[in-house]
């Protein structure tokens, strides 16, 4: 059985920013075929700041922890700064996963990316940090910045 520290176990039974924002500026939705979790994220951006962001997601403990804090993470932030949390921002931010759970921080950093890709694509913006991504891409083909430990 896999341990958690507190702050996982917090996210987890009182997960923040939970739900889905009606006409959402952006939403990215992500998935592993791998464990079955799949995550949501819907945000809106004004100025260039991301000022609310909200999340659905099926899936384990590690996966909905890492939603709650990754979309806390990224209240607040420029798209650019956002685009810069990497899934060991998240990882470090939750003081850790069990190894077979960090792909969950993975799913985290996807979904977000994803759903500032959408942003993006709907208002013509350019975003160096998104320079690359592709939302359809799956695990198999993740960057080595989203490898693990």
């Amino acid at each position: 059985m896999a341990m958690y520290n507190d702050k996982v176990m917090d996210h987890f039974m009182n997960p923040r920013n939970v739900g889905e924002i009606e006409n959402a500026d952006g939403k990215g939705v992500y998935g592993s075929p791998v464990c079955g979790d799949m995550m949501k994220i819907s945000i809106n951006v004004e100025n260039d700041v991301i000022t609310d962001a909200k999340f659905k997601t099926f899936g384990c403990g590690s996966a909905i922890a890492s939603s709650s804090v990754a979309t806390d993470m990224i209240i607040g932030k420029s798209v650019e700064e956002a685009l810069k949390i990497t899934n060991k921002n998240i990882l470090n931010e939750l003081g850790g996963l069990p190894a077979i759970k960090i792909h969950c921080s993975v799913l985290a950093d996807r979904a977000i990316r994803s759903a500032i890709y959408d942003y993006a694509q709907k208002t013509g913006k350019h975003y160096a940090g998104l320079e690359g991504f592709d939302p359809n891409e799956d695990d198999d083909n993740e960057t080595a910045d989203q490898k693990q430990i």
